[in-house]
């Protein structure tokens, strides 16, 4: 069954290893390492372009690894169970099959624009795994699209695919430098007919989050995890809104609150479609 056989540390198994940890190699081979079986399993179904498949050539495979394996035409690398446990991170189980992914555009006309528009934008996280826990939620409740701006981690980071769990490859996830291509993009928005809103979330907004009007176009934005939003996304935004807190808590981890927020947008559109 496999094109190739890797039993070493050799230069393809290095390579491999590299997309674990290096956002230059991964950007430069314009690939990623895609652990789990329902990451893997949704990249395949969602028709993503899957490069490689690689086996545990020590492991007796079960029925979806088999499945898998058959469902795709990727080239197919049987590689020792040792070094599967290496790129898998796992030290007592190594995984039966890891997925190379190639890289998609990061080009906003992935995320569709309608009247039902609601888009997250992530600004500067430094946690892969809340851009992932936020991709998941985005994908959760009905969001259009998720937008990384500025300097952030990587939503490619294994952490981040991972915290998705198989989300990335549902929603359409675009990586932009700073917030004027968005901006840009909302322009264009707009010029076309839809009416869509900037919507922060700051622990001093104007408005909680429960008495703003969802039902519209909404383009809501998370901040750093330290720092917030920046000072231009703030000037960008047409509304500020907040989650009201009670207890100790000074404040919501970034996801959390970007969770929230979406939680809301999808009940009041779900209650605004009831007959």
């Amino acid at each position: 069954m496999a094109v190739l056989r890797v039993t070493t540390r050799n230069a393809r198994f290095q390579q491999w290893e590299a997309l674990l940890g290096n956002r230059t190699k991964r950007q430069r081979n314009g690939e990623f390492l895609v652990q789990g079986v329902r990451p893997i399993t949704m990249a395949i179904q969602l028709g993503w372009q899957v490069r490689q498949v690689l086996y545990n050539a020590d492991a007796h495979l079960s029925t979806w690894a088999h499945e898998t394996l058959d469902a795709t035409r990727a080239t197919k690398i049987a590689v020792a169970g040792e070094l599967m446990s290496e790129l898998g991170g796992k030290t007592e189980v190594a995984p039966e099959l890891l997925a190379i992914v190639a890289l998609p555009d990061d080009d906003l006309r992935r995320i569709p624009t309608s009247p039902n528009l609601l888009a997250v934008v992530f600004d500067r996280p430094t946690s892969p795994g809340n851009i992932g826990t936020l991709i998941r939620s985005a994908d959760a409740f009905g969001a259009s699209g998720a937008i990384v701006t500025g300097h952030a981690a990587d939503v490619y980071d294994p952490k981040s695919v991972r915290a998705s769990t198989g989300s990335l490859f549902s929603v359409p996830v675009v990586r932009v430098p700073s917030h004027r291509p968005v901006l840009d993009w909302v322009t264009a928005i707009r010029a076309a007919g839809v009416g869509v809103r900037v919507v922060g979330t700051d622990e001093d907004g104007e408005v909680q989050a429960a008495e703003y009007d969802f039902s519209q176009p909404t383009l809501m934005l998370v901040g750093n995890e330290t720092t917030g939003l920046s000072s231009a996304w703030r000037d960008a935004c047409d509304h500020l809104i907040r989650i009201p807190m009670a207890g100790m808590a000074s404040s919501l981890n970034a996801a959390t609150a970007g969770s929230i927020v979406l939680y809301e947008a999808a009940r009041q559109r779900a209650v605004k479609e009831r007959p």
